[in-house]
């Protein structure tokens, strides 16, 4: 039997969990990224519009791009962030010596920026939907 086996389990079930969390917060992005293909096929009255290029000045469409690969960036560094500490807290289950928490500052941090992102994305969303007053 492994020394702390349930202690690893639970260090493997919290890295997956946050796995899970990064790819679900990259296919977001993605989703926004290529939401204009979306719109494209979906709606064949906006077909007739044309979408502007990316390389025009800033546009709704331009933050919308921004915005995706935003997300997929904080997913890549979730993944990595992860991993660091899976290693980490691996490490520090198989010491004798008492550890203290990491804490929780940068993983409130990231759920902050990921919130801003959310709080963006919503005005911009709610912006083509409500009529402007």
């Amino acid at each position: 039997m492994i020394k702390r086996f349930s202690d690893h389990a639970a260090n493997e079930r919290t890295f997956l969990a946050w796995v899970r969390t990064a790819i679900a917060v990259m296919a977001f992005g993605f989703l926004i990224e290529r939401f204009d293909l979306f719109l494209k096929y979906a709606v064949p009255q906006l077909a007739q519009q044309q979408i502007a290029p990316r390389g025009q000045a800033f546009t709704g469409q331009a933050f919308a791009n921004w915005a995706g690969l935003a997300f997929i960036a904080i997913g890549v560094a979730i993944i990595v962030l992860a991993g660091l500490r899976f290693v980490r807290t691996a490490k520090d289950i198989d010491s004798a010596a008492n550890v203290p928490s990491p804490g929780e500052r940068f993983d409130l941090a990231l759920a902050g920026l990921i919130g801003l992102l959310g709080a963006a994305l919503f005005l911009y969303m709610s912006r083509a939907v409500l009529p402007v007053i």
